[in-house]
């Protein structure tokens, strides 16, 4: 009898781990993740996201292909993630497409909550009117400057640095960010950059300082030239 009983305890164990592996762990590796011929709307918002900040010059079609695969390749490169061409939750949550998951996960990370509030307050603060893409681009050279051992290593040190911009004087930077500022903060952190690396921007139209004219332009938005 008892050994009987100690059969059926083992079986049960057995069940419950086979439904715990199938349910939960293979449900979690196939969640979220898009890969070489894949087809379907979470490959159609990865196809827009790399098209839309220039990494992807094919077609929206929901097909993973060739040149989804090298252009989801080239985000994983300058995002720092493994450049494996498989959009897995990590690579997802870098492009700004969160699945139930991947939201959960993410959610709790309070140094990016942070560093995206600041970012969209000094998007407000030095960018409201601009174009959206001009919006995206002030954004991506805090970013920048962050990457620069030229600069602090910190988007707040980089905001905050004495005499780096003219919001932070006045106290711009205080006001409450709209949804468009937000958005092209999110946009900018996911890899986004208009500039081409720019670590500098300024008005032609208002600028006295001779030097910012002597940097390298890399584009014009809007009101603003970025220039490294």
């Amino acid at each position: 009898m008892k050994n009987k009983y100690k059969v059926g305890i083992l079986l049960l164990i057995t069940v419950i781990l086979f439904i715990t592996y199938n349910i939960l762990l293979r449900n979690q590796e196939i969640y979220a993740l898009s890969k070489y011929g894949s087809r379907g709307d979470e490959v159609k918002q990865i196809q827009t996201k790399l098209k839309n900040w220039g990494y992807y010059n094919g077609s929206v079609d929901g097909i993973y292909g060739s040149a989804t695969l090298a252009a989801v390749k080239y985000f994983q490169r300058k995002n720092g993630l493994t450049a494996d061409g498989i959009a897995g939750t990590k690579t997802l949550q870098a492009m700004g497409i969160f699945s139930s998951s991947s939201n959960s996960s993410s959610s709790g990370n309070t140094t990016n909550s942070s560093n995206l509030n600041l970012i969209s307050r000094f998007v407000h603060a030095e960018a409201r009117g601009e174009p959206y893409t001009g919006q995206v681009a002030v954004a991506a050279v805090i970013l920048n400057r962050v990457k620069s051992s030229k600069f602090p290593n910190t988007v707040s040190g980089v905001v905050y640095q004495s005499g780096a911009f003219t919001c932070v004087q006045d106290g711009q930077i205080n006001l409450a960010p709209d949804a468009t500022s937000k958005k092209a903060a999110q946009d900018a952190i996911n890899g986004w950059d208009p500039t081409y690396g720019a670590l500098y921007y300024f008005n032609p139209n208002t600028a006295t300082n001779a030097w910012i004219w002597s940097r390298p332009m890399t584009i014009t938005i809007g009101n603003h030239r970025f220039c490294k």
